[in-house]
């Protein structure tokens, strides 16, 4: 039986946050399929970790997202490497949790720089490549584009704003014949996810969730979706499926989880008072740790 090239063969992607997490993963399975990889981020010594551990061509630079001049630096060389891409997964994000009111308003704002600013950077940085080529974009988003939580305004409020931004761009693009993508996600098996299950509140708050939507899928899996979905220009990808259910019912979710939070909040407050969780999972304390004046936790 003949075996089927990848349509990412020899093409040049680009992955940002592509130091640890899904980001890895992503980088990982492209390179398996085929691709050249990029891989950008905030963590040198990883990103080179994670580099190496690729089967195929490859190579690493080290840049903050929503850092437009080192991003143009990056991008000039990963064009003389490997060529113009034709491929670019906007992943990079990070994410805070507990009350708004207790927020600290830096690091809030940090969580919308790199997500939906960060995605916006990364969009313009190559947006000519990709016009060339006729490419492909890939915004990851999240369930949190579709449904917002308590506790995590932040992340829903950026992840919310990729959704649109990415909406908006797939119109301005479609004529020229480069795709946009959105990638759906819900909980995948990354040191983020799994330092939010440190703090009772997000963990209490997940464990509140119909069971389908608490479970927390392998990174290799959700990886090898999404590139799935690259290698056929979708304009949506759901990870797990049963997320796409979710658009026919938006319009009702924020009653519901007002509902939900109104009677569940108060317990667990008295069980645990709520505090700030400052930036999670290792790729936010690298970040904080490249930006020493930065808050901490």
């Amino acid at each position: 039986m003949p075996v089927t090239r990848s349509p990412l063969h020899s093409r040049t992607a680009v992955v940002t946050g592509a130091a640890r997490g899904l980001g890895a993963g992503l980088a990982r399975e492209l390179s398996r399929r085929g691709a050249k990889v990029a891989l950008l981020g905030r963590e040198e010594r990883t990103l080179a970790e994670v580099r190496d551990s690729l089967p195929g061509e490859s190579a690493c630079w080290e840049a903050d997202v929503t850092d437009e001049r080192a991003m143009l630096r990056a991008a000039a060389e990963i064009r003389a490497r490997f060529g113009p891409p034709s491929v670019v997964v906007a992943n990079a994000g990070v994410a805070e949790g507990g009350p708004f009111a207790e927020a600290d308003l830096a690091v809030w704002r940090r969580v919308v720089e790199v997500n939906l600013v960060g995605s916006a950077v990364t969009a313009r940085t190559f947006l000519a490549d990709l016009l060339d080529a006729r490419g492909y974009f890939l915004q990851v988003a999240s369930l949190a584009s579709i449904g917002a939580a308590p506790m995590m305004s932040a992340y829903c409020a950026s992840k919310a704003g990729v959704e649109s931004f990415a909406h908006a761009l797939r119109a301005e693009v479609a004529h020229r014949h480069v795709g946009v993508g959105i990638a759906y996600i819900n909980w995948t098996d990354t040191d983020m996810v799994r330092d939010a299950d440190e703090f009772a509140v997000l963990r209490e708050l997940r464990g509140h969730m119909p069971p389908p939507a608490r479970k927390v899928y392998p990174v290799s899996y959700v990886a090898d979706r999404l590139v799935g979905a690259v290698e056929r220009r979708r304009p949506a990808v759901y990870v797990p499926g049963w997320l796409r259910a979710t658009q026919l019912v938006r319009g009702a979710m924020p009653p519901v989880v007002t509902l939900l939070s109104r009677r569940e909040l108060p317990r667990l407050a008295a069980a645990e008072p709520f505090t700030a969780t400052g930036l999670l999972g290792a790729g936010g304390r690298a970040d904080q740790a490249a930006d020493p004046a930065a808050p901490t936790r």
